[in-house]
């Protein structure tokens, strides 16, 4: 590796011990930031800083325990645990459905990374009733995960319901890791069209998986066809692409300069009032500007799957060269070098307004997507 990704795992490292808490990781940091324990937030991190020997063995096991310790009772594992906004009336926000999928995939990257059983089996109710959880979110009883708007990472923005790949790629992931090899196999095949092809998500015209699609009124599918970065990038990640497939999507994301100036922006192309995805609450969020934000705004950790992808898809060398850029993208910072900041505009590749600097998942995905350039294969997965 190059000087600069070298010193850029250092830098993360040290992104990581500020986010590293007696409860677990943080979201961010530094203070003022988003000073809570998220579920997304702290296992992408612990990808990253499982890899570091036992150097984040105790914030990652805190993360777990704090997470399973306010498991609702139906099984629904917390968005967050944490006092981070004043305006909310609970310390415990739920209302999510990747924070069960990441959390349950949390549990086996530690035991894999630390040799270590004792968390699969001291919350192995806890994982069964999150587990069952999920599987009571299928209206639909196809064995596809079903959710509401605003239920996943990408909260406010933009619009999506139903079936969604972001959470159909988590769940494809989740089920290997847990043994449940035929109900996988049976998502592979309708998520990308091989079976059951009225629930498919892989379109073979566009060349990659619809963001998220629903019902079907005699031929009109709810659907819409915006580029979702990260969900194609863990359908890869996660083996739910075939190899054709992940193929696909890679030179897609090349050819529209997704991964520009860094890896990658969160959606293609940017959504703007007049578009028929458009919805007036988007006016009311960050993600109202074109390339700011999630609308079209660079997201650091995304980069980090990006090249984990890229490596899945044997383009080792096109992944030492991307994870030179993202090492570029951490550096970049409008006080010191080296913010590893949350978001940048899409076009200018500066830290975006209200981007919180020092996030985990910045560092920890960057550590995830050296180490993956490094062994030349992808931890976990």
């Amino acid at each position: 590796m190059s000087k600069l990704t070298e010193e850029g795992k250092t830098k993360a490292i040290t992104v990581l011990e500020h986010c590293a808490k007696p409860t677990g990781f943080y979201a961010s940091g530094l203070p003022g930031g988003y000073e809570a324990t998220w579920a997304r937030d702290s296992m992408v991190s612990s990808l990253g800083a499982s890899l570091c020997e036992t150097r984040f063995h105790t914030p990652f096991q805190k993360s777990l325990e704090l997470l399973s310790e306010h498991q609702s009772e139906l099984g629904q594992i917390p968005n967050a645990v944490g006092s981070y906004n004043t305006d909310r009336k609970s310390d415990v926000t739920f209302n999510s459905i990747d924070s069960s999928l990441w959390y349950l995939i949390g549990h086996q990257v530690y035991a894999k990374a630390y040799g270590d059983q004792s968390l699969l089996k001291k919350y192995k109710k806890n994982i069964e009733k999150a587990l069952f959880w999920l599987r009571c979110q299928d209206p639909n009883e196809d064995k596809l995960l079903a959710q509401q708007p605003t239920m996943d990472w990408q909260d406010a923005f933009p619009h999506k319901y139903g079936h969604v790949i972001n959470t159909q790629a988590l769940y494809y992931g989740a089920l290997k890791m847990y043994g449940k090899a035929k109900e996988a196999e049976h998502l592979k095949k309708v998520v990308n069209g091989e079976i059951e092809k009225y629930l498919a998500l892989y379109d073979e015209t566009l060349g990659y998986y619809l963001p998220w699609n629903w019902k079907n009124h005699d031929g009109d599918r709810e659907q819409e066809q915006w580029f979702d970065t990260l969900g194609n990038l863990l359908a890869i990640v996660t083996g739910l692409a075939t190899p054709a497939i992940a193929n696909s999507i890679l030179q897609y994301i090349e050819r529209e300069g997704i991964n520009k100036p860094f890896p990658c922006k969160a959606i293609w192309p940017p959504i703007k009032p007049g578009d028929k995805e458009w919805h007036s609450y988007f006016e009311k969020c960050d993600a109202r500007e074109p390339y700011a934000y999630l609308n079209g705004g660079i997201w650091p950790f995304i980069g980090g799957f990006y090249i984990a992808a890229l490596v899945k898809a044997n383009q080792h060398e096109k992944a030492a060269t991307e994870l030179e850029h993202l090492a570029e993208a951490n550096r970049a910072g409008t006080k010191i070098e080296w913010e590893f900041n949350e978001w940048l505009h899409g076009q200018t590749g500066k830290p975006g307004e209200n981007s919180a600097p020092y996030q985990a998942w910045s560092a920890g995905a960057y550590l995830f997507a050296a180490e993956s350039v490094s062994r030349k294969t992808i931890p976990y997965f």
